[in-house]
């Protein structure tokens, strides 16, 4: 064996897995498919840094503990806002999965859109298909091989750079990653290491763990043994259809055997290395490219379509049509409550939150005048990104405020402190303990209520 051949081998070694060679897939879901992930991506890059209200679309800053979306601000007293959009999007998930199995993985994950619509793409376009990637990685390192690995790697990293920069306009703002890329590095160095480091993950997942993320590392597909049911809607082979599998040959009777020629290109396209005519298998990421390429060979022999296609259990084995089962109806409700329940919470939200509480270790004071007076701590959070000069007032408009430390600006996404008395006359005093509510009003609009207690010898 000739040495450049024995390096050649043991670099494939070093790397501790073996890497798949799926064939390029091409035909209408595939397409559709492209068209769909294209939009998606268009979404995730610009959204950082398309402004809303002077916010941009999404932010996920969780060490500021500030979240947006679509120009609306949640702070951490939102934070039941935030838990019960977490519990939406699970809801979501499995209700999805019930009825139409893991087809988000193929169609929506950023992962498979990454890999399969990005990454993959450069590898073919550069490599070429999947016999010529595998002659060039079991080739010794010539010149060909060197430049055709240094290209592809370098464009990977590259992109892998872009993402990690996006991912971090979603988590620390798009305004402060610009003073990282513009600024010297020595005022921004945490930022820049983060950077690198994003990078590198990245390019570790799409040029090395690749179809591992979806088959062993994302706990997603292992719970397709739970949600999946005999009713969910999944990319499956229609086995009463195509068995018994054979080979065409010439002068041979078809009617004796399935539409099924076993041609394998099935499992070719198939870019986690499955064999979908096994079956249901956590592997299968519902990505369509096994329906392509058999449907492009029914064509060519002349049999019907979709021998591979979206199907239920009880249609392959009933021939029964689809229809959602009962469990997907019951996701779908409890899915549509806690909707409801989400928006009309969100709705209700106020831009100003209000907390007015009676000074610890305080009664009341009787002034000379006769009136009552409590003493009171008020604290104001500002949910907008705006500044905000404010009057706090009583809802009775016999009472009276007597403010010793007042701030009547608000600023954006800021707090402000009160310390105020509420004085009361004797005549509207009816109870030792009575409730009292407090607003708080800019240029005459209500912004803010808050309710607590006046204590008060009647």
């Amino acid at each position: 064996m000739a040495k450049s051949e024995q390096k050649s081998k043991e670099s494939q070694k070093i790397l501790g897995r073996t890497f798949l060679y799926p064939k390029k897939p091409q035909g209408t879901l595939y397409n559709k498919r492209s068209w769909f992930s294209y939009s998606l991506l268009l979404l995730l890059f610009a959204s950082p840094f398309v402004k809303l209200n002077g916010e941009q679309l999404i932010l996920l800053n969780l060490l500021e503990r500030k979240f947006v979306f679509f120009g609306l601000i949640f702070t951490p007293q939102d934070f039941y806002l935030f838990a019960l959009a977490m519990l939406i999007f699970m809801l979501f998930i499995v209700c999805f999965t019930v009825v139409l199995g893991r087809l988000w993985c193929g169609w929506a994950c950023p992962q498979t859109i990454f890999m399969e619509m990005i990454f993959r793409r450069i590898e073919y376009w550069i490599e070429g298909d999947a016999n010529q990637q595998r002659k060039l990685d079991s080739q010794a390192w010539n010149f060909e091989k060197i430049w055709k690995k240094g290209i592809k790697h370098l464009l990977f990293l590259l992109i892998s750079f872009l993402i990690a920069n996006t991912f971090l306009a979603y988590v620390i703002g798009s305004d402060k990653l610009h003073l990282i890329i513009t600024e010297p590095i020595s005022e921004h160095a945490s930022g820049f290491v983060s950077i690198w480091i994003f990078t590198l993950v990245f390019y570790g997942v799409f040029s090395y763990l690749r179809e591992v993320v979806c088959t062993v590392i994302c706990p997603y597909g292992r719970l397709q043994g739970v949600l999946l049911d005999n009713k969910s809607l999944i990319v499956a082979y229609d086995e009463v259809r195509g068995e018994p599998r054979g080979h065409l040959q010439r002068n041979e009777s078809q009617n004796l055997k399935g539409d099924c020629i076993d041609c394998g290109l099935c499992v070719q396209v198939c870019p986690t290395g499955i064999d979908i005519r096994k079956g249901t298998q956590l592997e299968c990421v519902n990505c369509t490219a096994c329906i392509d390429a058999c449907d492009e060979v029914m064509l060519k022999i002349d049999k019907p379509k979709k021998l591979i296609g979206f199907y239920t259990h009880d249609f392959i084995t009933k021939r029964s049509r689809f229809k959602i089962g009962a469990r997907g109806i019951g996701y779908a409700a409890v899915l549509f409550v806690v909707m409801m329940v989400f928006s009309s919470l969100v709705y209700k939200r106020e831009a100003v939150q209000t907390t007015v509480l009676r000074a610890s270790g305080t009664l009341f004071q009787k002034r000379k005048d006769g009136s009552i007076a409590n003493l009171y701590n008020a604290e104001l959070i500002n949910k907008t990104n705006k500044d905000i000069r404010f009057i706090l007032r009583s809802s009775d408009k016999n009472d009276q405020i007597e403010l010793i430390q007042a701030d009547t600006l608000l600023p954006r996404e800021g707090t402000a402190r009160l310390t105020f008395f509420l004085i009361k006359q004797p005549k509207n005093i009816k109870d030792f303990k009575s409730k009292i509510a407090f607003e708080v009003q800019e240029n005459g609009i209500t912004v803010s209520k808050a309710n607590t207690t006046f204590f008060a010898q009647p």
